[in-house]
């Protein structure tokens, strides 16, 4: 069986719509290469079939990680940039259970549920860089 494509160029950058079982950062990094991305805005919704959180512990300089299962992923939003070569996804999400509460925060795991997932990727012409601020010991994106 032929894989569905994934995405599709728009006027100001890409429409991914990806399917149940797919590594939603995976698919942004491999987008970012073959498409030579210099950086981009990307916004979402879709159903998450596992998802990570993470809350900065700033004494740590770490992440406190938390993975949920199916949940309706209500909005994503994030910047694509680049660090010592490599795609640098920066995203944050909000998710919904079927009890209608929410969850959210800075996404380090997103896996595509049951359904499908809808990302905008709207490109910056301008390649942007990460580099990790002393002060914070996180990533930031260099302007």
């Amino acid at each position: 069986m032929v894989e569905p494509k994934r995405y599709i160029p728009t006027p100001v950058g890409f429409l991914m719509v990806l399917r149940q079982g797919d590594d939603v950062f995976a698919r942004l990094e491999a987008l970012m290469r073959s498409e030579m991305i210099p950086s981009a805005c990307i916004g979402g919704l879709g159903f998450a079939g596992r998802v990570t959180f993470g809350f900065f512990d700033y004494e740590k300089k770490e992440y406190r990680p938390k993975t949920m299962h199916d949940l309706e992923l209500t909005n994503l939003t994030g910047t694509l940039a680049w660090k010592d070569g490599e795609p640098s996804i920066h995203a944050h999400g909000t998710a919904g259970d079927d009890s209608f509460r929410t969850f959210g925060g800075h996404l380090l795991a997103l896996e595509v549920g049951r359904g499908s997932l809808e990302i905008i990727v709207t490109v910056i012409p301008t390649r942007l860089e990460r580099a990790v601020d002393p002060g914070i010991g996180a990533n930031v994106l260099q302007l």
